[in-house]
């Protein structure tokens, strides 16, 4: 069960906008929560797996009391990078993400589909799925992929699907990268799953073959008009913004590039003033 949005002053929903610490790479899962109390993020969600702080449970609590970040969500390492993170077992990798996320104060994990080699574990995902998040009260939301793309042919990387739009599965995480990288619509996307959608990974793409991780609105998704849609439907689940900023100069630079987003984003949701100094739309 997703917590529930932020009340604004006029007591209706305030979705909240979170970073996730993959958003800060190549710096430190430690100066990843620093980096979204300084850029005025109301969370953090954390990659499990790109570097060891990530996995250490016990340390991810105090990065999150000493910076004032809660834990929104626990991203599974579902990466070819994080295959031996938490065990080579997989199902062992989506137990220990939800006790993970459950001992720090969140509800919500993401989850990658299988890999087209683990084909015992996708025989089973979806219902094996279904009966982790009943027995641990976590919600694992299982995130859409991307056929796997070179210049003469696709191929099916992921099992049961790249796709989770016609599985059965009862919440999904929306990647909007992720979404061009496979040519689809994300806001058709969201419209089309309707109340199964309960986690947004907020980011672009062109539509190339790899997957890019642009910032929202240097793309060609419909990135606000998604935010539009989020904010005038009952989605009531977190918005993650999961960008790479691994172009950034600096510390600095990065700050001040994930601040900006912060606030082009929340101008988009109706949170900011157009005026506000630092808030400046992009269509």
């Amino acid at each position: 069960m997703v917590s529930k949005p932020l009340p604004d002053a006029s007591g209706s929903k305030r979705l909240s906008v979170s970073l996730s610490t993959s958003s800060c790479y190549p710096e430190h899962t430690a100066e990843a929560f620093d980096i979204a109390a300084e850029a005025g993020y109301d969370g953090v969600e954390v990659m499990v797996g790109l570097d060891a702080a990530s996995a250490d449970v016990p340390y991810l609590a105090r990065l999150a009391a000493q910076s004032g970040m809660p834990v929104v969500s626990v991203h599974a390492p579902c990466l070819l990078l994080t295959q031996n993170v938490w065990g080579p077992d997989p199902w062992d990798k989506v137990r220990h993400s939800c006790e993970a996320a459950l001992a720090l104060g969140s509800d919500v994990v993401v989850l990658h589909p299988p890999l087209r080699w683990q084909r015992e574990y996708a025989a089973g995902f979806v219902a094996g799925v279904r009966d982790i998040s009943e027995h641990t009260g976590v919600t694992i939301a299982v995130e859409n992929m991307y056929p796997w793309r070179t210049p003469g042919r696709a191929f099916q990387a992921y099992l049961p699907s790249w796709d989770p739009t016609d599985l059965d599965y009862d919440a999904l995480t929306l990647d909007v990268s992720h979404a061009a990288t496979s040519q689809l619509d994300a806001l058709e996307l969201a419209r089309t799953w309707g109340p199964r959608l309960r986690h947004v990974h907020l980011t672009d793409g062109v539509g190339l073959r790899r997957d890019e991780h642009l910032f929202p609105g240097e793309g060609t998704q419909n990135v606000w008009g998604l935010l539009q849609y989020l904010n005038d439907s009952p989605f009531d689940g977190r918005i993650v913004l999961e960008v790479n900023t691994r172009k950034a100069d600096n510390h600095a630079e990065r700050v001040r590039e994930l601040r900006e987003v912060a606030d082009n984003t929340r101008l988009h949701l109706g949170q900011l003033d157009a005026a506000r100094p630092g808030a400046s739309p992009t269509s």
